[in-house]
């Protein structure tokens, strides 16, 4: 049996050098760009940051310090810089704030694998250890919680306006948070008690006065006029309210074409049909006893027209039209009622009923409310008001951020300080675990440690304090066990944060550092870009 030979090629070292080089690289490549867009919303964190003005193409200008409208708003191009841009919409969509913070966190992990990368510790290793820290730093966090009843009304307004106080609209925090409170607590299902749908809470924005004048309103807010153009009614009481979704207009042919008429007699036929034809709509809605009538947009063709709202002036119904397609599905919740497709399906029973329908001035503008629905869903809308469209878009989404901080307090009831006080902690009692793992993950953890340092570092840096000098006491007053000590950037100096009524949702916390940790793990995995063209 012959042998067969297999010639061994002699694998130089310069050859495998070249080949970990080029991975090497696009870590690297990849940690700097992502670094680099954490470091631009950095000065935005705490009640001190700084606010960015943000250009768009279209000539659109947005002031705002929220992490996720400014990530969001970014042109990124470097793929690795992209997942740090979806980590922030993650944080948004599962807690709602904390967008800047996770960010932050992350760039400050990436900064610390660089370290430990070139140390020649494994990607791996440190993979698996920074997945291991987050762990313990989630039951560490779950430690320190305090537990908060939805009854215990202070509490969810003191979390609230901790939310606020980072934001444009900060001064009017005393006036927005009782309200996003309410608003969440009224819209709080009995069967499902730890679920909140924000989609029953719509936020209705109108020019003119100042945030000051922003309410919650019981019932329904339309930011347009009532139709009056046949001198229709614009005020109802006791009103009966149907939500149509058909046209009451002459129909259209299936197809697109053209008739001509000639003759006069046919003419007059044509238009003698079109009347009746609205006529009969109408009094089958009469014979209901509707008296205001939403009309959905439509598209194929005019929802009313002149004619028809002429007949249903005289019928002495409220019309208000051009209603959008996705504000139904509220309207009909709210007023209890059922959307009606088609004349024939009209009856009594599908009506929404209200105490009072009136078009109201606002501003430079009218608005219409309904009060008093009896028999109201569990919905409820905030009526935003501002000087300017700037302030006004920016006051919707700091409502925004406080409607979600209170929705992760109901979903798991504990609360945490503020200030920097949690990460110091986990910090510190990180470092310590640390000391006691064998090997490599020891290193990594500590490093993770280290990484956490950055929030209260960068909190009394935006804030225009010494942050070494703060940051080392507060290690100092945390190791001899005031777990609650925190920076208070209004006083300057180190305080208990729980008593300054600073403290945040446990869950906007556990879910920044596990989704932080989470995203560098991914970059970190990540040797080669493959661009498919």
């Amino acid at each position: 049996m012959a042998a067969i030979t297999v010639p061994q090629h002699r694998s130089s070292k310069t050859e495998s050098y070249v080949d970990n080089k080029r991975k090497e690289d696009i870590r690297h490549a990849n940690i700097v760009a992502a670094r680099a867009v954490a470091n631009a919303v950095r000065t935005s964190l705490g009640p001190k940051g700084m606010d960015k003005m943000i250009s768009t193409s279209s000539e659109e200008v947005i002031i705002t310090n929220d992490g996720a409208t400014i990530l969001n708003k970014m042109q990124v191009l470097q793929p690795a810089a992209k997942m740090l841009v979806e980590l922030s919409k993650s944080q948004d969509s599962a807690a709602g704030d904390g967008t800047t913070t996770v960010v932050v966190i992350a760039g400050a992990l990436l900064e610390q694998c660089l370290l430990l990368l070139s140390h020649g510790i494994h990607p791996t290793v440190v993979s698996d250890s920074l997945h291991k820290a987050a762990v313990k730093a989630v039951d560490v966090l779950t430690a320190m919680a305090v537990p908060v009843e939805l009854s215990d009304r202070d509490s969810l307004v003191k979390s609230a306006s901790t939310s606020l106080n980072s934001k444009v609209v900060s001064q009017y925090s005393t006036l927005l948070a009782p309200l996003a409170v309410d608003a969440v607590l009224s819209v709080v299902d009995n069967a499902k008690p730890d679920m909140v749908d924000l989609r029953d809470v719509k936020i209705v924005k109108k020019l003119g006065g100042t945030v000051d004048d922003t309410e919650l309103v019981k019932g329904l807010v339309f930011d347009k006029k009532v139709s009056h153009a046949a001198g229709g009614p614009t005020r109802m009481e006791n009103a009966k309210i149907a939500v149509i979704q058909f046209q009451i207009s002459p129909p259209k042919t299936d197809i697109e074409q053209s008739i001509v008429v000639s003759d006069y007699s046919q003419m007059d036929r044509i238009l003698k049909e079109e009347r009746s034809y609205i006529l009969g709509m109408i009094k089958k809605i009469k014979a209901t006893g509707c008296n205001v009538l939403l009309i959905q947009k439509s598209i194929l063709r005019d929802a009313v027209t002149d004619l028809s709202l002429h007949y249903l002036a005289k019928a002495k119904i409220l019309v208000i039209k051009d209603v959008e397609r996705d504000e139904i599905e509220f309207i009909t919740k709210t007023l209890n009622c059922l959307p009606i497709a088609n004349i024939e399906h009209f009856r009594a029973e599908k009506l929404g009923y209200a105490d009072l329908v009136e078009e109201v001035s606002l501003g430079d503008g009218k608005i219409v409310k309904i009060n008093g629905i009896k028999e109201m869903g569990k919905t409820t809308t905030v009526l935003v008001r501002g000087s300017n469209q700037l302030v006004l878009d920016e006051a919707e989404r700091s409502l925004h951020d406080a409607l979600c901080v209170v929705r992760c307090l109901v979903a798991k009831r504990f609360l945490i300080a503020g200030g920097g006080a949690p990460e110091i902690e986990l910090s510190r009692q990180l470092g310590a675990w640390a000391k006691v793992l064998h090997g490599m993950e020891g290193y990594c953890v500590r490093a993770f440690a280290e990484a956490l340092e950055v929030i209260p570092y960068t909190l009394a840096e935006n804030a225009g304090l010494n942050p070494i000098a703060i940051v080392t006491e507060l290690r100092n007053r945390h190791a001899q066990g005031e777990i609650n000590a925190g920076i208070n950037v209004r006083k300057g100096q180190i305080t208990n944060i729980l008593e300054e009524n600073v403290v945040q949702p446990l869950l906007v916390s556990t879910s920044a550092i596990t989704l932080a940790t989470e995203c560098v793990r991914m970059i970190l995995k990540i040797d080669d870009i493959v661009t498919v063209r």
